[in-house]
């Protein structure tokens, strides 16, 4: 009879274990800051999202972030080959962004005390 062997494809590597261990310890002293904004990271997950992340960044074995986009390939649509615009199919307004109300209002409070005055009447 024959013997499997044993198939022994870990997802993650010692060294992302280890990179991951290390960032929760920091965390649950309370030394661990996010990068951008230089917060004190409190939630769990996001300790071991910045581990991992850490740990792909050195070329550990690590999945790929299914958040971050792939950068190649193409994908393929499934609305019969019809193209998605850029804008959401939003149609861009002159006002670069703003909606015609702000804008209105905006003009409104610009307005001088003389031109209000003979507006009242």
């Amino acid at each position: 009879m024959a013997t499997r062997k044993k198939s022994s494809s870990r997802r993650y590597s010692k060294k992302a274990n280890s990179k991951v261990g290390r960032v929760m310890r920091e965390a649950k002293q309370g030394k661990l800051r996010s990068g951008r904004s230089g917060k004190k990271v409190t939630s769990r997950k996001q300790a071991i999202a910045i581990g991992l992340s850490e740990a792909r960044r050195e070329g550990a074995k690590v999945p790929p972030n299914p958040n971050e986009k792939s950068s190649g390939g193409r994908k393929k649509t499934s609305s019969g080959g019809r193209k998605k615009t850029s804008s959401g199919g939003r149609k861009k307004t002159s006002s670069g962004g703003r909606s015609n109300r702000s804008t209105q209002r905006r003009g409104s409070t610009t307005r001088s005390k003389a031109s209000r005055r003979s507006t009242r009447s």
